[in-house]
């Protein structure tokens, strides 16, 4: 099959990760795949060198950027209409918001006979305005007409989108974003690990792997860390402003700044329980790998958390934004020994060739079924 798949932006993420994996497993399985996507700007470091060496075709789109700007938007949406009108691909599957919405109309026009996308994370949510929520919202409604099939990243994201309108609920298919599981079913020398960041030994760690941004809730994290160390994972424009926090309530917090995902797993080796305090996301991966590496979490219960976090088996759900709550339940979480068993499941789940064998399947039963 002749396959393009379009990404905004490939820089450290878990919707690029998934694209990236998904790339490769189909080229390697006789596909004819093609990636394009814009350039990775941004301090979040990026994928593209990886998808570079994967052995595809990739195409960087220098217009296609995240921020709405009419002229380059319209740029990138005739540069894709003339590349699928040429290459001529049996199917678009599209990712992220931007790409997703001018990728879906592009390859409808052009009448690609199967237009698909991705919902890593729905891009309207109820803290943004009430003008750009409308916005958005619009956008992703005319977008889910430009498409046969739309893929979620867990069940949680299916049930939002349907009851925001964007298709019927047969439109939708739950395919786990998938991920390279036996790095984080290896756990790292946890006592090396410390030793290397200057984490004393004897301390009770909890960490949150995520970029320092807005909606991402460190702060409550440092409010609630009565007695512990805090390991910080990733980067971003919130950093000066979450050291000074952490210097004002006297929190001592270790930052790794940005850093590869190979180096994920040691760094999860590290703690004692994850804490995922992000306000919104699909399904957040990081939650997934803490369980595969053992490590039990605490979350703000939105969106795709529940679908991995089992009260009392894998951590604690807290209601989004309750610094008192998130600090009871991670004194609660200390101790915490998640079964093999568990382990298990949630790497077949979250396995990345299960992920491709879904999505190819599923491929191939639509272009089966004559969808036009």
């Amino acid at each position: 099959m002749r396959i393009h798949h379009v990404i905004t932006r490939l820089i450290l993420g878990g919707a690029q990760e998934n694209t990236v994996l998904t790339c490769e497993g189909l080229h390697a399985r006789g596909h004819e795949v093609t990636l394009v996507t814009g350039p990775p700007l941004g301090p979040e470091g990026q994928l593209l060198e990886r998808a570079r060496r994967g052995g595809y075709r990739v195409v960087v789109l220098d217009s296609l950027r995240r921020a709405i700007h009419p002229w380059r938007d319209w740029k990138s949406y005739q540069a894709l209409r003339r590349m699928f009108r040429e290459d001529r691909p049996q199917i678009v599957h599209t990712h992220s918001s931007k790409a997703g919405i001018l990728g879906r109309r592009a390859a409808w026009i052009e009448r690609v006979p199967l237009v698909v996308h991705t919902i890593h994370g729905l891009p309207f949510h109820e803290f943004q305005s009430r003008i750009a929520h409308r916005i958005f919202l619009g956008c992703e409604r005319m977008a889910a007409k430009w498409c046969h099939r739309m893929f979620c990243v867990g069940h949680v994201m299916k049930e939002k989108a349907v009851a925001a309108g964007l298709g019927s609920p047969e439109k939708f298919e739950v395919v786990y974003s998938g991920m390279e599981v036996d790095p984080f079913l290896k756990a790292g020398d946890r006592s090396a690990v410390r030793m290397r960041l200057g984490i004393p030994q004897e301390v009770v760690v909890a960490g949150v792997v995520s970029r320092l941004a807005e909606l991402k809730g460190h702060e409550h994290v440092i409010e609630a860390a009565e007695g512990l160390h805090l390991l910080f994972v990733g980067d971003g424009y919130r950093r000066r402003e979450l050291e000074e926090l952490g210097r004002r309530k006297g929190v001592p917090i270790t930052f790794t700044g940005l850093v590869a995902p190979e180096r994920i797993p040691d760094l999860l080796a590290a703690m004692d329980f994850l804490v995922h305090p992000s306000y919104r996301e699909g399904l957040p991966r990081a939650i997934p790998q803490a369980i595969l590496a053992g490590i039990p979490t605490v979350a703000f219960d939105c969106d795709g958390a529940r679908e991995v976090v089992r009260e009392g088996e894998t951590g604690f759900l807290v209601p989004p934004g309750d610094s008192e709550k998130l600090g009871e339940a991670m004194r609660q979480v200390r101790g915490l020994r998640i079964r093999e068993e568990v382990r298990r499941e949630i790497a077949e789940r979250f396995h990345w060739e299960r992920m491709v064998d879904i999505l190819e399947r599923s491929y191939r039963s639509l272009l089966a079924s004559g969808i036009e």
